[in-house]
C-alpha cells in the first residue's frame, strides 16, 4: 500500500505543476540546459552525434578534449570514471557515470523531477572536476 501511496503523491505533485505538458518542459528545459553548456565547452559533447536521437532525460555525454580522445579507452574510461568520483565525493552528483557496457563518458539525468537550476549548477561542477582531473594527466606525462 506504501508504494500505491507514493504512487499517487508523484501523480498529485505532476498534476500541480500542470501536468503531463509540464512535466514534459521541465524535462526539454533540463536538457537544454546541457545542451547550451554543451555548446560552450570545447571538452565534452553528446554521445550521440545526431540530435533526434538524443535523450532529454538521460542525456550521454563524451569527453572529447584532444588529450582525453589521444588516451587508450581503457584510460579515457579512468578519466571519465574520474569525473564522477569527484562529484560524488563533493556529493554533487551520484550515479553518473556511463552504463557499463556504453562508451567512456557521463550520463545526466534531466528528467522532471530536476530543477533546472541544479543541472546548470551542474555544469559548473563538471568543469571543476575536468580541471582537476585534467591536471593529473599533465602530472602524469
Amino acid at each position: 500500500m506504501l508504494c500505491v501511496e507514493d504512487y499517487l503523491d508523484a501523480l498529485q505533485w505532476a498534476k500541480s505543476l500542470g501536468g503531463l505538458r509540464a512535466l514534459f518542459a521541465r524535462a526539454d528545459a533540463n536538457a537544454k540546459a546541457i545542451a547550451d553548456w554543451v555548446e560552450r565547452t570545447p571538452w565534452i559533447d553528446f554521445l550521440a552525434s545526431a540530435p533526434e536521437t538524443r535523450s532529454n532525460t538521460s542525456v550521454c555525454l563524451k569527453v572529447v578534449d584532444p588529450s582525453v580522445s589521444a588516451l587508450t579507452a581503457d584510460a579515457q574510461a579512468v578519466f571519465a570514471k574520474g569525473l564522477a568520483n569527484v562529484l560524488e565525493k563533493e556529493k554533487v552528483a551520484f550515479d553518473i557515470g556511463a552504463y557499463r557496457d556504453a562508451p567512456a563518458g557521463l550520463r545526466v539525468w534531466c528528467g522532471a523531477t530536476v530543477e533546472t537550476a541544479d543541472v546548470e549548477a551542474l555544469t559548473h561542477w563538471l568543469d571543476y572536476a575536468f580541471v582537476l582531473e585534467k591536471s593529473k594527466l599533465a602530472k602524469a606525462a
